[in-house]
């Protein structure tokens, strides 16, 4: 039985602690603040409740296989889950509107068609057949493995965009299959938006960044009853449940070396802990800032992802009901100076006070630490929000807006880590889970295979196969 240390108490750490404590290790987990969940969290005030994290569920099988991994219980027993239908509503700058349904590629080409013209379903059913050839080519390296010890091929761009002409340079980015592919204004500005919503510019994002349209249009969009931060709980109660112990208000100060092996840390109050493995959940740039963890060269650090982007989030609260005939996501695209918002509104009356008041979040990808995020960005954000939600400058009670500023504060980090892509030189890939120091191990969004919920479950899997089975560790089969 193995001591293990882990860093933070975000999903990705918790899963890796769960996996672990099953396999028969003795698990610490240090958390720097008060509680669990990461960038996971809740905002409630006057019986109105707010996820400040994601607010969707996207494969859900990774957190169906971590529960099936660690207890008797699967996960619908421990939270509810609703599949979004439409998944969506998109409202785009000259007003057209669309309802995309969840998980039907026929019944997502057949609404595009009616809304927006004949031909352009049928372009973006095409694109999305290009789109799987990009996923088969990358899952398993960027998803169900290791991150190989020469990444170099993962950089180079896996989606066979179409033939670009004697005189047209390749397409690279994302921008570019819109223009070139699509050849629709309002078709492109759905596809920048799923790459916006996670974290990605799509004039630099490279063109393997399709991935994240099909992804979900294929497996579909997920909410959890209560909320995301109502998953959060689940995995900390199986976390508890395992016997995990949680230390909570204990900063890490330092992770411990000797002989050119992690053999635990230091907390802030100077507490020394000894460990087998340390398994870190805290963003990677942070090691380099706040910790002494034997890299002194830059070329001796690991690589991580930056996206340079990070969230304002405005929480809306309402009086009067949720109109019928609401959807509980809207996107309303830029339109002006007003920004691209994602409008979330959940029908859960655990998330109000009564059924005459309603919570709504609104959220925008934004530079870190750039001019947005201040009291007039807000007021742009809730401007577009009207377009998704009838009368609400005359229904708002309060708003309450979180900056990048809360971000860095919540996580470690303002900026949001986005999922490993393939492509642009392999800069979009996140740190190996495997550190350069031996014992130290890298889990969450901004580790193998990068952000979001899933993917960060993804990461605790990949860190306990690693430490339990060892190098011959290949992944899930």
């Amino acid at each position: 039985m193995a001591r293990i240390v882990v860093i933070g108490a975000g999903l990705g750490a918790m899963a890796t602690a769960a996996r672990l404590a099953v396999a028969g290790h003795r698990v610490t987990v240090y958390e720097r603040g008060a509680t669990y969940g990461g960038a996971v969290g809740r905002f409630a005030r006057d019986g109105f409740a707010f996820d400040t994290g994601p607010g969707l569920l996207h494969l859900p099988a990774v957190y169906r296989d971590l529960f099936v991994k660690t207890g008797k219980e699967p996960l619908e027993e421990c939270v509810t889950l609703t599949q979004v239908d439409p998944a969506s509503r998109h409202v785009f700058a000259d007003g057209t509107r669309v309802d995309l349904p969840n998980a039907s590629r026929a019944g997502t080409v057949s609404a595009l068609d009616a809304a927006l013209g004949a031909g352009a379903g049928e372009r973006w059913g095409d694109f999305l057949v290009r789109a799987r050839d990009a996923w088969d080519r990358t899952r398993r390296p960027l998803l169900e493995e290791p991150q190989p010890d020469d990444p170099s091929p993962l950089g180079r761009e896996p989606y066979p965009a179409l033939r670009a002409g004697l005189l047209r340079r390749p397409t690279t980015t994302l921008a570019q299959v819109g223009a070139r592919e699509l050849r629709d204004p309002r078709l492109a500005a759905l596809l920048d938006a799923y790459a916006w919503s996670y974290g990605f510019d799509p004039a630099t994002a490279p063109a393997s960044a399709v991935v994240l349209p099909y992804m979900e249009q294929t497996f579909g969009s997920w909410y959890v009853g209560g909320g995301l931060r109502a998953l959060a709980d689940a995995v900390y109660e199986r976390c508890r449940r395992r016997r995990v112990e949680f230390v909570f208000d204990a900063p890490v100060e330092d992770v411990r070396e000797k002989d050119g092996r992690a053999v635990g840390v230091r907390l802030a109050d100077g507490t020394i802990v000894e460990a087998d493995h340390v398994v870190s959940g805290a963003p990677v740039p942070s090691l380099y800032r706040d910790h002494v963890v034997a890299w002194e060269r830059e070329d001796d650090r690991p690589h991580h992802q930056a996206t340079g982007t990070s969230r304002v989030t405005v929480c809306l609260a309402l009086r009067g009901p949720r109109e019928a005939g609401a959807v509980h996501r809207t996107v309303v695209h830029a339109q002006g100076g007003r920004p691209t918002v994602t409008v979330l509104r959940p029908d859960d009356p655990a998330l109000r006070p009564d059924a005459d008041h309603e919570s709504v979040t609104v959220t925008a990808t934004v530079r870190t630490f750039g001019e947005e995020g201040g009291e007039s960005f807000a007021e742009r954000m809730t401007e577009a929000a009207g377009q998704a939600v009838p009368g609400l400058a005359e229904r708002l009670l309060w708003r309450h807006v979180r900056t990048p500023e809360d971000v860095l504060r919540d996580t470690g980090s303002a900026e949001v880590p986005g999922p490993a892509l393939a492509g642009a030189g392999g800069l979009l890939l996140p740190a190996a889970n495997r550190s350069p120091l031996p014992g130290l191990w890298f889990a969450g969004g901004w580790s193998h295979p990068g952000g979001g919920l899933a993917h960060a479950g993804m990461s605790g899997a990949l860190v306990a196969g690693l430490i339990v089975e060892g190098d011959g560790f290949r992944g899930s089969r």
